[in-house]
């Protein structure tokens, strides 16, 4: 168990942590901080954490372990705020969708201290964010891919997947290279898809018409298009690289389609649906393809 939790940034993600780690027994005290002054009060009142402190720095102050849930872009000024109170006994981890920025982000901050820093990605999330949408629940059964460095302590990393482990998550291992280079596919571009497809439809004359008469399969394919912005600018801009390698082959993809339906060449166009049709009736969440 831990005794204090440090608690920086207190909205969906970082008071969904607290409560997780509060139902697990794995926390005696959690100390928030969040930007605004309302939603860390608004953390108390919901009983996310137990006491507001009026900065990072504070709410580090005597913590055992450390959680970043704040904007990527955020993390080394966060980090910076901070390192004068990390030890090699402090856990500190974050919940970032991109990793080798972060990374690059933690060496910078922490510089010698950087071994305590466990980077984070848990495969979560709703399209709504703010601590009132924050749940216990919502870690369990997904899974949580841990970045480490040549730096990171073995003692911290083993502690890190202890923790998701304890919180009903499964936990595997990759390099922050490989992991953004994975998820520029199969997260980031699919919000770029769903952000784009809902700004041709507004810029038609006839959108709001068109949104009038979308069903089901509208909805389930631009859910996500509801995600915070800002976070996403965010992610969007710290793996470009890999997200834009991932726009080009999507494109390429995109227009086979495109050229088969000019064409008239019905076998050609069923062929690419058939085999996007089985891979995806076949697809399981967590589950590697044979």
């Amino acid at each position: 168990m831990f005794e204090q939790l440090g608690l920086i940034g207190c909205g969906l993600m970082g008071g969904s942590f607290a409560l997780a780690m509060k139902k697990a027994g794995l926390v005696k005290r959690v100390v928030g901080y969040s930007k605004s002054p309302s939603t860390t009060d608004r953390a108390r009142q919901l009983g996310v954490i137990d006491v507001e402190a009026p900065s990072a720095l504070l709410a580090a102050a005597g913590a055992d372990i450390v959680l970043l849930a704040v904007p990527v872009a955020a993390t080394e000024a966060t980090l910076k705020a901070i390192k004068h109170l990390v030890t090699p006994q402090m856990l500190i981890m974050d919940v970032g969708s991109t990793k080798a920025d972060v990374v690059q982000a933690a060496r910078r901050a922490l510089r010698d201290q950087v071994g305590s820093f466990v980077p984070a990605h848990p495969i979560t999330g709703r399209e709504v964010s703010g601590v009132e949408h924050a749940e216990a629940e919502l870690y369990s059964g997904r899974q949580v891919i841990l970045t480490p460095t040549e730096r990171t302590l073995t003692a911290q990393l083993q502690r890190a997947s202890d923790i998701w482990t304890a919180l009903g998550c499964r936990v595997s291992s990759m390099s922050p290279e490989s992991h953004d280079a994975a998820f520029a596919a199969v997260s980031h571009l699919p919000h770029v898809l769903a952000f784009s497809m809902m700004n041709s439809i507004i810029g038609q004359s006839n959108g709001d018409e068109f949104l009038s008469l979308a069903g089901p399969g509208f909805r389930d394919f631009t859910r996500i298009a509801a995600s915070d912005p800002k976070v996403w600018r965010d992610i969007l801009l710290a793996n470009r690289d890999e997200l834009l390698a991932q726009s080009k082959l999507f494109r390429q993809a995109l227009h086979a389609i495109e050229q088969a339906m000019e064409q008239g060449n019905a076998q050609a166009l069923e062929d690419m649906l058939t085999l996007a049709s089985e891979t995806r009736a076949h697809w399981r969440m967590g589950a590697k393809r044979k």
